[in-house]
């Protein structure tokens, strides 16, 4: 199995290698090419391939007991822009080796195993997470379909629908997978952060999610001027206005933490006006997007209220204005805690060292618990991070996190 699994991984990196890192954009050509990819092995292996109304991949093994809800495993295929390899593929391949290896075996379970291959996941391109599962339980809205891709401008509707989604039933919000079908969604994926490393823990099992709430494009509209010509007591700066708010809001992050509450920030572009860029020009407009995570829908709210309320101290302080885009919000979820006893003891029968631990990074996971699916995680180290080319996992822990997936997918659907 680990064969296949390093054949897939160099056949998905040498088609989405972009001559920095991995680019699969979401509901693109990249994407789309990796799934073909995965789907052409699957049928090599025997197994039954279609796409789903959300222009997903499902690879499936039949049970003896079709009526039955089913298992299902899997991640997604896309990337961010010159990412990694391993983010979400991991979890698509390591799903793979479980149905293949069941097949090669000749063992047919009691409940029917599905494999999704999920499309856009990442936000990178539209602003918008996990679109491919949220489309399977209706959860795209208009607004969300409206999104506008970062370079092309091209419209997330107009994407799904030139991949075969069916745009009319999910503009309807109708649900194109019924929750109850399905008994549990299981999902491997790398950690994308150091704690495994510094820990020398080859897998986790993950306990929860945190949810976010984004601005993907706030403005400040200031005053541009003469660097030399305009006193400060005078000046609208955009620039020293963004970096009062950002400083203040740093502030306030830091004793979030203290209060023991759970909360990252993170503000990842940020920029003048390249048209206007001058070494002697007071900018007068700057924009950048601002993003909190945790696992408190509670600390999201009050943390929003508190960048709302320091937007508009700063505008009075500085005579500036800030414009906010359309919020987008993506909820907490909080694992099945069955399936976390269940795999922490598949990862203790193994020799392993089991020390669960929450998640930073959204997963697709994240949507089928929020819609009562019993959903559950498993984390496998991975070196320098993630979304970033030098992202790096050694096969040997891939092949750990999938034999812990193998055995909880063959439990699972024993039962």
């Amino acid at each position: 199995m680990i064969a296949l699994a390093q054949r897939l991984f160099d056949r998905l990196r040498a088609d989405g290698f972009d001559g920095t890192g991995i680019t699969r954009d979401s509901f693109g050509a990249g994407e789309s090419r990796a799934l073909a990819i995965v789907e052409a092995e699957a049928q090599s292996l025997g197994l039954a391939t279609e796409r789903d109304a959300g222009a997903n991949l499902v690879v499936t093994l039949p049970g003896t007991h079709p009526s039955l809800p089913a298992i299902a495993c899997g991640s997604h295929l896309d990337s961010v822009p010159q990412g990694g390899n391993y983010d979400g593929a991991a979890g698509v391949i390591a799903g793979l080796l479980a149905l293949a290896r069941l097949r090669t075996d000749n063992i047919t379970p009691r409940r029917t195993i599905r494999l999704y291959a999920l499309r856009g996941e990442e936000s990178a391109a539209f602003g918008r997470a996990y679109m491919g599962s949220s489309a399977l339980f209706g959860q795209l809205s208009a607004a969300d379909l409206a999104l506008p891709h970062l370079a092309t401008g091209r419209t997330l509707g107009d994407c799904m629908r030139e991949v075969g989604a069916d745009i009319a039933r999910i503009t309807r919000g109708e649900r194109l997978l019924d929750p109850a079908s399905l008994a549990a969604w299981l999902e491997l994926h790398i950690e994308q952060g150091p704690v495994l490393t510094a820990r020398r823990l080859p897998v986790a099992i993950v306990t929860g999610i945190r949810g976010n709430f984004r601005h993907r494009n706030v403005t400040c509209l200031g005053e541009a001027g003469h660097s030399g010509a305009v006193p400060r007591w005078l000046r609208h700066d955009a620039v020293f206005a963004v970096a009062a708010l950002l400083t203040e809001l740093d502030r306030s992050w830091q004793a979030v933490l203290a209060a023991g509450d759970d909360l990252v920030v993170t503000t990842g572009v940020l920029g003048t006006d390249p048209a206007e860029h001058a070494l002697a020009r007071i900018p007068g407009r700057v924009g950048f997007s601002f993003e909190a995570r945790s696992q408190s829908p509670a600390t999201l709210e009050a943390f929003h209220a508190l960048f709302v309320d320091e937007c508009r101290r700063v505008e009075e302080e500085r005579g500036v204005r800030f414009v906010l885009d359309r919020r987008i919000d993506t909820d907490p979820a909080q694992m099945d805690r069955t399936w976390i006893e269940r795999l922490s003891a598949i990862v203790r029968d193994l020799g392993l060292p089991d020390e669960p631990m929450p998640s930073g990074a959204g997963h697709d996971a994240a949507v089928f618990a929020n819609v009562g699916v019993p959903s559950a995680m498993i984390f496998v180290r991975n070196a320098n991070g993630s979304h970033n080319p030098q992202e790096a996992m050694a096969m040997e822990d891939f092949m750990a996190g999938a034999e812990v997936l193998y055995r909880a997918v063959v439990e699972g659907a024993a039962t």
